[in-house]
């Protein structure tokens, strides 16, 4: 098993930033603790405050599928649906 690395780039709507940085804010913990998951790291734009990044190390892809199917974050995507302009997700490998 490799090292994933996971970099999701979410932008919320302009009016539900709070909102999306909350619900962010509840997975932290819950994440962390999960099998597997090495760093689960959120960050804010400094200059776009409705731009977020979880920067992320997992174990390996299938311990991080494990928590994409995980309920609190079925939690997350239901109390957020309508609300994220933009996402992208990138599965990489650390190479250096």
């Amino acid at each position: 098993m490799s090292k994933l690395t996971i970099i999701a780039n979410i932008k919320a709507n302009p009016d539900k930033t709070d909102l999306i940085k909350t619900e962010l804010m509840k997975l932290i913990d819950t994440t962390r603790s999960e099998d597997g998951c090495i760093n689960y790291d959120l960050h804010q734009d400094n200059d776009n405050p409705a731009h977020f990044v979880l920067y992320e190390n997992w174990e390996s892809r299938e311990l991080w599928q494990t928590h994409m199917n995980a309920p609190h974050l079925a939690a997350y995507m239901k109390a957020t649906d309508g609300c994220v302009a933009e996402f992208t997700l990138n599965e990489m490998t650390q190479i250096g």
